[in-house]
């Protein structure tokens, strides 16, 4: 007997696949095929779900922000607000996002092509967002700034495999080991 899967499981398994492959190659360089092929459907199916690629973009990145804003607010419920503790917030938001570099590197593209303006419209609600949540965790605007400016870092670093390939470079090494901290392990 075989098992169908519901549409909610396999919009899920395509999402999750279009995560990986525009991880990979960007907004513009990923066509609905090469996420048809990643997620093992065609690619009429993918556009019958999600219309375009652009909108399947849209939800990916709408998406990965979210699964950002979230971490810090599962951090922020356990912690209260202390000057000069925005690093160890950072850290403690940041060490599983770490574990899924395609999240965050969704992000990266998704910023990338703020050209796109409905991509700009995501990103900038996004942020936005994100900002809300760590001003009610009790954040300065210069905290929230600090932590935002050190995530987009981190972001830069994992995007250009800077713990990987900072072994070969002692200045990248250095700015990776007091950029991450304890994330890096």
């Amino acid at each position: 007997m075989t098992v169908r899967m519901s549409a909610d499981h396999r919009r899920e398994l395509v999402l999750q696949a279009a995560t990986r492959a525009f991880a990979r190659r960007g907004y513009n360089a990923t066509s609905t095929d090469e996420v048809a092929q990643e997620a093992g459907v065609s690619q009429p199916y993918v556009v019958r779900i999600f219309g375009t690629k652009l909108e399947l973009f849209l939800q990916v990145f709408e998406r990965a922000l979210e699964q950002v804003r979230l971490a810090f607010e599962q951090v922020l419920l356990h912690a209260a607000p202390a000057a000069g503790n925005g690093r160890e917030l950072l850290s403690a938001a940041y060490t599983p996002l770490i574990r899924d570099r395609d999240l965050l590197q969704v992000t990266m593209h998704g910023f990338s092509a703020g050209h796109v303006p409905r991509i700009a419209a995501v990103a900038r609600t996004g942020l936005g967002r994100i900002h809300e949540t760590l001003r009610g965790g009790g954040w300065s605007e210069q905290e929230v700034r600090d932590v935002v400016a050190r995530g987009m870092l981190i972001n830069v670093l994992l995007s250009i495999g800077a713990p990987e390939h900072g072994v070969s470079d002692p200045a990248l090494a250095e700015l990776t080991a007091v950029t991450l901290g304890d994330a890096a392990q």
